[in-house]
């Protein structure tokens, strides 16, 4: 079967991780057409796939949705079905498509966007999901959001979401931190939107030197982005002691699975996800973790060592860090629930199944 897949947003965070590592899949079992823009073009070469479309224009775009290349479009429409890891649908295209919707923030917090955005997202959610054959999401939390919402009748599938294979260390190998408390550090992974709860680990964390913590916080990320993103935290930060918050800039892969494994411990004071992937790559690299008790963690985390503060409880949350980094968590044993073998096998039997009922009728 030749599929098309869209892969303008590898490189662009979570979602760009995510086709990352569903590509090769793709490619080993299928004849695909790759579609990217220029910057990407090496990137998706790398990969070995069997055609290239390059296409500079950009995601939800004016120009994807309305004026879409039309020689571009013709030849995707050769393919027997068109996937994207995202939910943007190009205008023109129309084989079978397969989308993915990550979760629905924008309805759930609508204070995070203007009155317009939150308008625009929701059309463009609706829209993405009238022209998908069916449509994909990475856990039941995020399926019961976009049903709540969005009242679709399409079928909605759960295929999670997975720590690539570069990211994982052996969990079973034993981490010794023999460096001075004070350069020890515990780590914040996410961006810097108010339902990552930032805040709330920086409250805890000025709890903490209060009380004589020595490690310090490593936040991953640029501190320019949180100045000109959220003004009111960056002055926050900035009244702790000199040294203690560290801003790593932007870093490779390889520095990022470093941090991880040379972390005291990983927290996630998140209000809302979708799914949460920092926790399950910390664990996976033998870090402690603490995480905010909300559905979608409960959900995931259930089979895992991992330790719940009272969510947007900053003084809960610094007791939890206090006590998880004294009597520590017992992670000689992870649970393999989550593979992106398994994401796929789920995505290409339901492409797979859709193709041959067609055939046969």
């Amino acid at each position: 079967m030749k599929i098309a897949i869209d892969c303008r947003m590898l490189g662009s965070g979570g979602i760009g991780s995510y086709l990352q590592a569903l590509l090769p899949l793709f490619i080993k079992y299928h004849e695909c057409l790759c579609i990217c823009n220029e910057k990407q073009l090496d990137q998706v070469k790398s990969f070995s796939p069997h055609q290239i479309i390059v296409c500079n224009v950009k995601p939800f775009s004016i120009r994807e949705l309305f004026f879409f290349p039309i020689k571009i479009a013709r030849r995707i429409n050769k393919c027997e079905a068109y996937y994207t890891p995202y939910f943007n649908i190009p205008s023109g295209v129309k084989l079978r498509i397969y989308s993915t919707i990550h979760d629905v923030i924008f309805l759930d917090l609508p204070e995070l966007v203007s009155k317009t955005g939150f308008f625009v997202r929701k059309l463009l959610y609706r829209y993405g999901i009238f022209k998908s054959e069916k449509v994909f999401t990475v856990s039941n939390f995020s399926k019961e959001r976009i049903l709540t919402h969005l009242h679709t009748k399409k079928p909605i599938i759960v295929t999670y979401n997975a720590v690539p294979s570069w990211l994982r260390q052996d969990p079973y190998l034993p981490k010794e931190i023999t460096c001075k408390e004070e350069d020890q550090y515990i780590l914040f992974v996410g961006n810097i939107k108010k339902h990552k709860g930032l805040a709330t680990l920086l409250d805890a964390y000025g709890y903490l030197i209060d009380r004589g913590f020595k490690r310090k916080l490593y936040i991953v990320g640029n501190a320019e982005n949180f100045r000109t993103g959220d003004k009111e935290v960056f002055d926050y930060i900035k009244s702790f002691p000199e040294g203690k918050i560290v801003f790593t800039g932007k870093i490779s892969d390889s520095q990022l699975k470093d941090l991880y494994y040379n972390a005291s411990l990983l927290v996630q004071p998140s209000f809302y996800e979708g799914f949460g992937m920092p926790p399950l790559e910390a664990l996976y690299n033998g870090t402690k973790v603490v995480i905010s008790d909300i559905p979608v963690f409960r959900e995931i985390y259930d089979e895992y060592p991992v330790t719940y503060f009272k969510t947007g409880n900053s003084d809960d949350l610094a007791d939890k860090i206090e006590m998880v980094l004294d009597k520590g968590q017992e992670l000689s044993s992870l649970p393999d629930k989550y593979t992106f073998e398994k994401t796929y096998e789920i995505i290409e039997r339901i492409i797979e199944r859709d193709y041959e009922s067609c055939n046969c009728s």
